[in-house]
C-alpha cells in the first residue's frame, strides 16, 4: 500500500477527489481504518469525551494525545496522521506552539498537527509551519472555545458572523494550512468557503459541499450511547449492542460451564 503525504492530500481537492477522514485513537482501530483506505487519520482530543468520558476537550493533555498519537501511527501504513494540539498546548506562546507541535511529531509520530481557530491563533499556526510541520487548520465551531461560545452552537448563521469565519479561512490559507475543518456552519457558507480555497476543506456538520468530511469513530460505529446523537452523525452500524450481545453471550456460557470447552483447552 503507499504512503500517502500531506501533498497527496492537497492534490486530492484539485481532482475532484473527496477525502474521507476518521479520528483513530488506537492501534487496532487504526490498522483498520488505514486497510479500508481512510486517507487521514485524525487523532483528536475528542479522546477525551468518548474514550474517557470526559464533559468537554479541554482537560486532556498533550501528554495524552502523544500516548494515543503514537499507537495509531503504530498501526498504518498507508493514511497521514494528524494529531490535535490540546487546550494550552499553543495558545499560551510562540515557543510552547513550537515545542508541542515538535513533541506531537518527535515523540507521537504525528505527520501533521490541528490547531483551532483562525485569526486568533496565526502566531502559533505561522510558529508551527516555519517548522515544517504541516498544520490543518479549524474554525466554526471550535470545540476548546466553547464556553466563550456558549456551548456547542451552529456559527456563521449571521452574515457578519459568516464573513469574520471565511476571513478566517482566506487568511489560514494564506498562512500556509494544507487544509481547514469546517465545524458546526451553515451547508450554504461551507459550500461558499470550498469554492474560494485552493486547499482542501475537511466538514463536519457543515453539510456536503466541503472537499472531504469527519465524524468521530465511536459515533459512527454507535459506541457511545451516553450523549444525544449530534444532527450531523450518520451512524454506520450499532456496534455497542453486537458487544454487548457478544458479553452476553460470554457470560452464560461461562457460567453454565459451556466455556472453556474441549476445543478451547490444552
Amino acid at each position: 500500500m503507499k504512503k500517502i503525504t500531506v501533498p497527496d492530500i492537497v492534490k486530492m481537492k484539485s481532482e475532484g477527489r473527496k477525502i474521507p477522514v476518521l479520528t483513530a485513537y488506537d492501534y487496532p482501530m487504526a490498522r483498520i481504518l488505514d486497510d479500508a483506505g481512510i486517507p487521514i487519520l485524525m487523532v483528536g482530543d475528542s479522546c477525551g469525551m468518548v474514550e474517557a468520558g470526559r464533559e468537554n476537550t479541554l482537560t486532556v493533555t498533550l501528554d495524552e494525545i502523544i500516548y494515543h498519537t503514537r499507537s495509531v501511527a503504530r498501526g498504518r501504513t498507508a493514511a497521514v496522521v494528524v494529531s490535535d494540539m490540546p487546550f494550552g498546548s499553543y495558545q499560551t506562546s510562540v515557543i510552547e506552539a513550537r515545542r508541542n507541535a515538535a513533541r506531537l511529531v518527535a515523540e507521537g509520530g504525528a505527520e501533521a498537527v490541528k490547531i483551532e481557530g483562525g485569526r486568533r491563533s496565526l502566531r502559533a499556526i505561522k510558529a508551527v509551519i516555519e517548522m515544517d510541520i504541516p498544520v490543518m487548520g479549524h474554525i466554526g465551531l471550535t470545540p476548546q472555545s466553547v464556553h466563550a461560545m456558549g456551548g456547542y452552537r451552529v456559527q456563521g448563521k449571521s452574515s457578519e458572523a459568516a464573513e469574520k469565519i471565511t476571513e478566517d479561512a482566506r487568511e489560514l490559507e494564506k498562512a500556509g494550512v494544507f487544509a481547514i475543518v469546517l465545524e458546526g456552519i451553515p451547508s450554504q457558507l461551507a459550500g461558499d468557503i470550498t469554492a474560494e480555497l485552493g486547499i482542501p476543506t475537511i466538514g463536519i456538520g457543515a453539510g456536503p459541499n466541503c472537499d472531504g468530511q469527519v465524524l468521530v469513530l465511536n459515533d459512527m460505529l454507535g459506541l457511545d450511547s451516553t450523549v444525544k446523537t449530534p444532527k450531523y452523525v450518520k451512524r454506520y452500524m450499532d456496534l455497542k449492542n453486537i458487544i454487548s450481545s457478544a458479553v452476553v453471550e460470554y457470560v452464560i456460557d461461562v457460567e453454565a460451564g459451556r466455556f472453556p470447552s474441549k476445543e478451547q483447552s490444552y
